[in-house]
């Protein structure tokens, strides 16, 4: 997960089961810790919207260091939306001035980014890409940012805790003034992948790279949805970590395009990526 957050920094900076058999009250009813963690990643399934604050660090050698910080509001219902707010996006000894803010609506991301805009001569703030056009050339750093994005997705993010074989309760503590069960534990990341869609396996499997196994923490209300999630390993030498604070659990939220006269296409590159 480390080099994905790390190569899609660097790329705007430079162009712009069975498990432990301990028991913890949840709600009213008493699950062991798998069988907990497994009903709050089927919660998380049925959530239609949704908003998270992000953090990622990144710790190795010079370049690769960085961070990534922000928020996410999510929408699944009646269209696939998102708003993106990274206000911290470093990657070594540089970093993105200003931040990046990105929205998708539909098959259209909308992208905001000063340095975006000074290095690819883009004339209006935000830029356009459409979906379908992501692996085009020219586009690739607005593709990196939407796959930063979607390793903070709730659903995909609790599926990979379902793998832990040594998952266990360890208290009780309460997140963003919600009471909530503690849980904690590892998983190998070969295995975890696969409780994943195909789509998105081979995404996953790319932002673990070479990482074996990732410790978590898990920290589920009475309802068994998860508020609180961290994610820390390493590879190679280098060391991430990961928190992402969730909330704001299907309550309405409003993600639209930016105004028509603010935004202009994305400008094609010479010489491609």
């Amino acid at each position: 997960m480390a080099p994905a957050l790390v190569l899609g920094a660097a790329a705007l900076v430079a162009v712009t089961g069975c498990g432990a058999q301990s028991a913890a009250p949840l709600g009213n009813v008493k699950l062991v810790a798998a069988e907990a963690v497994q009903e709050s990643a089927q919660k998380a399934e049925e959530v239609t919207s949704y908003s998270a604050d992000v953090v990622f660090d990144v710790a190795g050698g010079r370049e690769e260091t960085g961070k990534v910080q922000g928020r996410v509001v999510y929408q699944g219902k009646p269209e696939l939306a998102t708003d993106i707010t990274l206000d911290t996006l470093s990657f070594g000894a540089r970093n993105v001035p200003g931040g990046v803010r990105a929205i998708l609506v539909g098959e259209t991301v909308y992208v905001k980014s000063e340095l975006l805009t000074q290095l690819a001569g883009a004339t209006k703030p935000w830029v356009k890409v459409s979906v379908g056009d992501l692996d085009s050339g020219g586009q690739g750093e607005v593709r990196e940012l939407m796959a930063q994005a979607q390793q903070f997705d709730l659903a995909d993010t609790v599926k990979l805790l379902t793998a832990s074989d040594d998952v266990k309760a360890v208290g009780t503590e309460t997140v963003g003034g919600v009471d909530t069960t503690h849980y904690s534990g590892t998983f190998p990341v070969a295995e975890a992948v696969q409780a994943l869609d195909p789509a998105e396996r081979e995404r996953v499997e790319k932002q673990f790279a070479s990482a074996k196994d990732v410790k978590f923490d898990l920290w589920a209300d009475g309802q068994s949805l998860p508020r609180k999630v961290t994610l820390s390993g390493s590879e190679q030498g280098t060391t991430f970590s990961m928190a992402v604070h969730f909330q704001d659990f299907n309550e309405p939220v409003s993600i639209v395009a930016p105004p028509a006269d603010q935004v202009g296409d994305l400008p094609e590159r010479q010489g491609g990526n």
